[in-house]
């Protein structure tokens, strides 16, 4: 190996080390709100961000969901982010190209009891809403880039993600996600991320 190849990988070791894996659980809704609001209900805004990935025709869409926590709720002060992969408006032209993962420049992410006595920082909502394909993993770096891997070989054609979501203090600002494809490469979007 040469030199600058080991300095290379030395340079990169603790990069990859500081990812850390996040707590995932699965809940429902309408009950996950309560944990942002006593009344058990949210009032949420919406943006969409598009996108195209190569051999599938249509385009497919990136939502991202927030929504404040108020007092007394565990998650006063917080604000919730949801995300959601919605290709359901899209087809396979030769072969399914789906998307495996999500990344976001999202900063520190909450602790909290989403599911009774299992503190968690992402949670899935995998009964009451949308969806059909859940979290593998997730992780977050050190320096605040979470990524998801999707269960199921991804999010393909024809499907959508559940909403999964996270909390963080910091308020929504409009950011970049990148998606990875099946097929390979991956394609950015717009998407809402916490201030931080």
């Amino acid at each position: 190996m040469t030199p600058f190849r080991y300095a290379l990988l030395c340079s990169l070791a603790p990069l990859a080390a500081s990812a850390a894996p996040l707590t995932v659980v699965n809940v429902a809704a309408p009950a996950i709100n309560c944990v942002f609001n006593v009344s058990c209900t949210v009032t949420v805004t919406d943006s969409i961000g598009n996108f195209t990935l190569s051999g599938d025709v249509g385009t497919g869409r990136l939502q991202s969901r927030t929504f404040p926590g108020a007092p007394p709720a565990p998650a006063a002060g917080q604000t919730g982010y949801d995300y959601r992969v919605d290709m359901t408006a899209m087809k396979g032209a030769t072969a399914d190209n789906c998307v495996t993962s999500l990344r976001l420049d999202f900063g520190p992410a909450a602790t909290l009891n989403y599911k009774p006595g299992v503190p968690s920082q992402l949670f899935v909502i995998t009964t009451g809403g949308l969806g059909s394909v859940g979290v593998a993993s997730a992780d977050l770096t050190a320096a605040g880039i979470l990524t998801v891997k999707f269960a199921a070989g991804g999010v393909c054609p024809g499907a959508t993600s559940y909403f999964f979501g996270l909390a963080a203090k910091g308020a929504p600002v409009k950011s970049t996600a990148s998606l990875g494809a099946s097929l390979g490469g991956s394609v950015g979007t717009d998407a809402r991320t916490p201030k931080h």
